[in-house]
């Protein structure tokens, strides 16, 4: 969550494993049925340059510099290879300042990728796919064929209609659904189907081969992420599931064994693993402290001077705009908006927020409390889903008198009290906790003859899972061992 939070986006909520990779478009897209590498239009074009600032924003600003240049070089040179313009420099790709596995590509020329997946990658090969399969979705217009009717405020509202088992059917929780699903990992998140995830793919191949890459580097990739996701999985202690970009992928297992078909036995070509290596060495991994950090069940924003914990089951991602929390028993968020000094308006203009534009949604009861000497007031109300009933907790806190910080929550009719502990343990930071908290970054090492796997993972910045994470970063599969002399990843505290 930045200090620069979005008060049009008062409160979202995000869906489990919110790694989404390809994601297509932004709206849909004039021109259905144009065939694969038709050079970009002037209405795309536009429609891409309209929506690009608010990606950014929503994915927590562009990173700058030297490592951001060399995404930028990458992306250009393997977008330029579906024809949809001539030059590379016609693409303008950004490195999202994100802790979110994400990348897409908009209409217009647009390519976005997230510092967390090009950190999680071992070699450019892996950068020019991933950006390879995403351009190639608005190559072949699969936006344009998937969802003529999908307008860019189903984008930023998808929360999969589903909510601890809940389907939401009813026109205001719909609205308020939309409303709490608008973070930045839930971004342009609608499904493409087996046909065009397969063509993607073909197409991404197809430009790794014309730039001349290793085209197998698509299946490692994409076999990373699977990795990566079940990890994430393990240590939350969760059953294993499949990452969230190969869940909106269809049948992920299959499309790693046809990329790998597609890319043949002896495909050959270019990884510039070294280099890649050397471009991203520095870069920072997971939370940026600007934006407040996860460690274990808690957040903390050394900024913002504020700390709370989630309860045990459930986990958090940390958004540009928001804190998204989820649970089997329910889900929320930790965001603000603009406040006049006054708690109760504070929490009823949320509330109205959610509901949507028009909305009467309201408290049907408002009560003021202090938490751990904070001042606070929270309101509650209950809401009609079909046959089912759930409750809505808006939970405000005063940090000063221009400043107020909210959860909003969603939990089945009677279960509100799961949250409790969390709402609880909201609480002021010193000067000295908010310093300890510094960024973690990509440090890239080389491997001396006696380093093994177990001597580099015990550097990693971790309180567990090291050895996993370690091999998980560096795409050593099963009892794989380092070799002496080659380079490989850690996660270090920065200095």
């Amino acid at each position: 969550m930045s200090r620069s939070i979005s008060s049009r986006r008062v409160a979202g909520i995000t869906l489990a494993g919110a790694a989404t990779l390809s994601l297509g478009a932004c709206a849909s897209v004039p021109g259905a049925g144009i065939q694969p590498g038709t050079p970009i239009t002037q209405a795309e074009a536009q429609q891409g340059a309209q929506y690009h600032e608010q990606f950014v924003q929503e994915f927590g600003g562009a990173v700058r510099g030297p490592q951001a240049d060399y995404v930028v070089g990458v992306g250009q040179n393997i977008a330029v290879q579906s024809g949809l313009a001539a030059t590379p420099d016609s693409f303008r790709v950004t490195l999202l300042n994100s802790s979110v596995n994400n990348a897409f590509a908009v209409p217009g020329g647009y390519v976005y990728v997230t510092r967390q997946l090009v950190g999680l990658m071992n070699n450019e090969a892996e950068l020019a796919g991933v950006l390879g399969h995403e351009v190639g979705h608005v190559a072949a217009r699969h936006s344009a064929r998937r969802a003529q009717t999908s307008q860019r405020n189903q984008i930023f509202g998808v929360l999969g209609q589903v909510l601890s088992g809940v389907l939401l059917g009813d026109t205001s929780l719909g609205r308020l659904g939309s409303q709490l699903a608008s973070t930045a990992p839930q971004l342009a998140t609608l499904s493409y189907s087996r046909g065009q995830e397969t063509e993607a793919d073909q197409l991404g191949i197809q430009y790794l081969r014309g730039a001349g890459y290793d085209p197998g580097a698509m299946a490692t990739v994409l076999e990373s992420l699977a990795r990566q996701n079940a990890l994430d999985l393990q240590l939350q202690g969760r059953g294993a599931t499949v990452p969230e970009w190969a869940s909106t992928h269809p049948d992920p297992a299959s499309r790693v064994q046809a990329a790998r078909n597609m890319a043949g036995a002896q495909a050959g070509g270019t990884l510039n693993r070294e280099t890649f290596l050397r471009s991203i060495d520095g870069l920072v991994y997971d939370d940026d402290p600007a934006q407040g950090v996860i460690e274990g069940q808690s957040f903390i924003h050394p900024q913002y001077r504020l700390t709370f914990s989630v309860p045990q089951g459930f986990t958090m991602v940390n958004g540009a705009q928001a804190v998204s929390i989820t649970g089997g028993n329910g889900q929320g968020q930790l965001s603000t908006a603009p406040f006049s000094g006054n708690l109760e308006t504070y929490v009823g203009q949320v509330f109205q927020a959610l509901g949507g534009q028009g909305s009467t949604l309201a408290p049907q009861s408002l009560q003021r409390t202090t938490v751990n000497g904070i001042p606070a007031a929270y309101g509650t109300a209950r809401v009609t889903s079909g046959q089912q009933q759930l409750d809505v907790v808006v939970f405000a806190y005063q940090f000063s008198g221009s400043q107020a910080f909210h959860f909003a929550t969603i939990s089945p009719a009677g279960g509100a009290g799961v949250f409790n502990p969390m709402f609880n343990s909201m609480r002021r930071i010193s000067a000295q906790e908010a310093a300890e908290v510094v960024p973690r970054r990509i440090d890239v090492v080389t491997a001396g003859r006696n380093d093994s796997v177990a001597t580099l993972a015990r550097r990693m910045a971790y309180t567990n899972g090291q050895e996993e994470r370690f091999r998980v970063l560096n795409g050593l599969a099963g009892n794989a061992a380092v070799v002496a002399g080659q380079q490989y990843k850690l996660v270090v505290r920065a200095n």
